[in-house]
């Protein structure tokens, strides 16, 4: 918001200047940080859903007050939301066979991003399996446990070999 004397002032080149924080980056394929932030807000969300089975509706708009959602791809939160939501059975089958422990017992920040990436892994052939493996091992790491980004990453490899074969022998 701008104070009564930045608008008094002549000087049309002089905007507020909003701060803010460097973009990590790591050693990684670097997709739009809009997906990246797109990612993060969807495991917020599902995260969410695990903890206190809040509405969907309901938490898409609290997302919409994350300090994030501004630097987000809003259609991409909202597709793998949705399509995480509702593809829930089928993706909770689909990883059950590469967990080595009932889905229940897995810590619900890695659940919620094997969620994410298996979505991108099945559903979205737009989308490198590399870059749906890296992009869930990087949001493992950010808010995981420990060692959770090298289990996600066992996982998602096993399930990518199954689900893009093809392009996972090239």
């Amino acid at each position: 918001a701008m104070s009564a004397n930045d608008k008094k002032s002549n000087n049309k080149s002089a905007k507020p200047v909003k701060a803010s924080k460097p973009v990590k980056v790591g050693k990684t394929i670097k997709v739009g940080r809009n997906r990246r932030k797109s990612r993060e807000l969807a495991l917020k969300a599902i995260y969410r859903n695990f903890m206190n089975q809040s509405e969907l509706r309901q938490i898409q708009r609290d997302m919409a007050e994350d300090p994030d959602f501004g630097r987000a791809d809003e259609d991409y939160f909202r597709q793998l939301l949705e399509g995480v939501s509702k593809n829930m059975t089928e993706l909770d089958g689909r990883l059950a066979s590469f967990v080595d422990r009932k889905l229940a017992e897995l810590s619900p920040i890695e659940h919620a991003v094997l969620c994410i990436s298996a979505y991108e892994l099945i559903y979205d052939p737009s989308i490198p399996y590399r870059v749906a493996i890296n992009e869930g091992v990087e949001l493992a790491k950010l808010y995981g446990g420990t060692d959770g980004h090298k289990y996600v990453n066992g996982v998602l490899d096993k399930l990518a070999a199954e689900v893009r074969p093809n392009e996972f022998r090239h």
